[in-house]
């Protein structure tokens, strides 16, 4: 399928590029940092060469969210932001934006977030799961009663924002103490990320802000294909939960997924099958994963051409208010 549109799509600034460092082989780590710091050369080769039009390009992960010196992180994220900026002027038809913010610092976020919208044309914002504030081991979710008027800033811009997944802090996770092959997207990242995001469901935060959509990637970290239990055992006693309804009902009218990194038939039906293929769209996870193989699978993949469709570029088009 041409004129395919993707959305978890990043890219590193030299500030932030030895965060990756960990997710690659260090025979493949030359590669996999020359991909990152490109935008020019074999970004828009692959893209072309598999039917990719259009890029929503984000920061490499966890970048700013790690940096717990506040004033460094408010710096690091206005960087990566100009020079994405500066590459979408460049290639305004092939690539977007989603922003990068200091969440360390909750009002210097929503300035941030104003800015990349109202001034750069971004399409909203991408956080790599929890900051770490102050100190190392310190870290903030962003259900935190300090983000209340944060969220009342990106309601009322009417973008989306990208859950993106990070490690765990090992001083916090003594889980996977002498288990690495555990960690990163093998199981860590949808584990840390899917708790954080039913934090933000559970939290009431989609009450007050009913129209506020959140995007997840992987095929949404694994809580498509457990809602039904996360429902079935809350109806019993909801324990806390400050949310007026159930997380099935938020995941099919504020949650969006994608296919980066997930690229199999029965997943994919099943998400399908759970929250409608209105809700779901194509996605790579460039450079961590290959065009090659999210494009053969998705232009193959035994679905209608209707839904491939919708997924593969309308949905993204009609969430983002894109004019392609």
């Amino acid at each position: 399928m041409n004129g395919k549109i993707a959305l978890e799509e990043h890219f590193a600034i030299n500030d932030t590029i030895e965060d990756s460092r960990v997710y690659a082989r260090p025979e493949m780590w030359e590669g996999l940092r020359a991909k990152l710091l490109d935008f020019e050369t074999e970004r828009l080769d692959q893209m072309d060469e598999h039917g990719v039009e259009y890029a929503i390009l984000s920061l490499n992960s966890p970048a700013v969210q790690a940096i717990f010196d506040v004033p460094r992180a408010i710096e690091v994220a206005r960087k990566a932001n100009d020079l994405l900026a500066e590459q979408i002027a460049r290639h305004p038809k092939r690539f977007g934006g989603f922003a990068a913010l200091p969440m360390q610092d909750p009002d210097a976020a929503a300035r941030e977030l104003e800015r990349c919208v109202q001034q750069l044309g971004f399409h909203g914002f991408l956080v790599n799961g929890f900051c770490q504030v102050g100190s190392e081991d310190r870290v903030a979710y962003y259900d935190g009663d300090q983000y209340r008027d944060f969220w009342s800033v990106a309601a009322a811009l009417k973008k989306p924002f990208y859950m993106h997944p990070r490690d765990p802090l090992a001083s916090r996770e003594p889980i996977y103490d002498g288990n690495p092959w555990l960690c990163g997207p093998t199981w860590a990242f949808a584990v840390e990320t899917s708790i954080h995001a039913l934090r933000l469901m559970g939290s009431g935060l989609f009450d007050r802000h009913p129209e506020l959509q959140m995007v997840l990637g992987h095929l949404g970290e694994g809580i498509p294909f457990n809602v039904w239990r996360i429902d079935h055992i809350l109806r019993k006693g909801r324990r806390g939960m400050a949310a007026e309804k159930e997380i099935g009902e938020y995941l099919r009218s504020n949650v969006h997924l994608t296919t980066s990194g997930n690229f199999r038939a029965p997943t994919l039906l099943s998400s399908m099958l759970e929250m409608g293929s209105d809700r779901i769209m194509f996605s790579v996870d460039y450079p961590f994963e290959k065009h090659a193989d999210a494009a053969s699978w998705f232009d193959t993949v035994h679905i209608s051409e209707n839904d491939r469709r919708k997924i593969g570029r309308d949905n993204a088009i009609k969430l983002f208010d894109l004019k392609l």
